[in-house]
């Protein structure tokens, strides 16, 4: 399936019915009245979210969702039929704007919430509405209301506590599929990955958390070199950031350090608030350096970095180091969770006094 994660529909709720003039005519009824129903409403649009997907691929080839327009009132006191509404499962994560504005409606978060994005127009008024006491014969009737037309942007930022960052061939999927239940293509060429990978990964029973895999990011990529980019929005809902690092370049000529360098210069080009997220380095493909060059290598690399944060020294091929890595991002991502806990209000009626009178 082609990852999809930007589209750009036109939605239109339906018409609301025409009011009905009409006058009750019955044998042995002279004054029969008024009897002209009000129109029904037009048919809503609305957009859910569906955790079972994970692109907008849908919304690229059908472009414009119209619902149904209410039915006219009727006479014999008929109101009209409301029109059908249309529901649009979206992805858990996709962000809704309109196209003219550019302003953001509303971001689907949540497994199951639901949003009305085009309401349907209300039904006109049948002259049964304007009887009175005074206006015995009200003749006037008015027109069903226009729904709601919108065009609209969709763009898509996956949900995930955990991001992978790194150049091309740099270990991300292979790191992805041996801590997770992801299965991304692997191959010893760039850009295997061409489009973002979620995996969850179960540290114990009830205690999990989600890591995405993005495309590999190099110089440049702010003017377009490589894919771009663009997938770097999927990493912006994260808390943490894992830059991954080859100390076994194929090419010999290759430098890890120069290369994390100009990945966190395309980060900051990109997004600032990106760039300001917890960054933690992990040195990828240790099994690739004999044990007596491996110290030395990974001192020499966190020097020149003047890296002061946490540093993992790993192998996602034999999964060495991955267990700690795991642990510790699980550990990391608890205490944030605790901290951004909103403190619950005790009743000080059911506080201890602490004379324990």
């Amino acid at each position: 399936m082609k990852f999809v994660d930007e589209a750009t529909i036109e939605v239109a709720a339906g018409d609301g019915g025409n009011g009905c003039a009409s006058f009750r005519h019955e044998k042995y009824k002279e004054f029969g009245g008024p009897d002209g129903g009000d129109g029904g409403r037009g048919g809503h649009v609305y957009a859910v979210a569906d955790a079972s997907l994970n692109t907008l691929v849908d919304f690229r080839y059908t472009r414009r969702f119209e619902a149904h327009r209410g039915e006219h009132g009727k006479g014999s006191d008929m109101f009209g039929v409301k029109g059908d509404d249309i529901v649009l499962k979206m992805p858990v994560g996709t962000i809704i704007a309109d196209a003219e504005t550019g302003e953001v409606l509303h971001e689907l978060l949540q497994p199951g919430e639901q949003i009305t994005i085009a309401k349907g127009g209300d039904g006109g008024f049948g002259n049964m509405h304007y009887k009175s006491s005074t206006n015995r014969a009200p003749r006037q009737k008015t027109p069903g209301w226009a729904g709601e037309k919108r065009t609209l942007k969709l763009e898509l930022k996956v949900l995930a506590d955990v991001g992978l960052l790194g150049m091309p061939n740099a270990g991300k999927s292979t790191l992805i599929a041996a801590i997770s239940n992801a299965r991304p293509k692997i191959a010893d060429y760039p850009f295997t990955t061409l489009y973002p990978n979620l995996g969850v990964v179960r540290v114990a029973p009830e205690k999990s958390f989600v890591v995405a895999d993005v495309p590999g990011l190099i110089e440049g990529a702010s003017e377009g070199a490589g894919l771009g980019h663009q997938f770097l929005r999927h990493l912006q809902r994260t808390r943490l950031l894992l830059h991954m690092l080859d100390v076994a370049p194929f090419d010999e000529g290759v430098d890890p350090v120069v290369q994390a360098k100009a990945i966190v210069a395309e980060l900051k080009k990109f997004d600032q608030k990106l760039y300001d997220k917890p960054r933690w380095l992990v040195l990828n493909k240790l099994d690739m350096v004999s044990a007596d060059e491996r110290e030395t290598r990974v001192k020499d690399i966190v020097k020149r970095l003047k890296y002061k944060g946490p540093v993992f020294e790993i192998s996602a091929l034999t999964r060495e180091g991955c267990e700690r890595l795991v642990q510790s991002v699980y550990e990391y991502l608890s205490k944030e969770f605790q901290s951004h806990q909103q403190p619950v209000d005790v009743d000080p009626r059911f506080v201890d006094d602490p004379r324990g009178v």
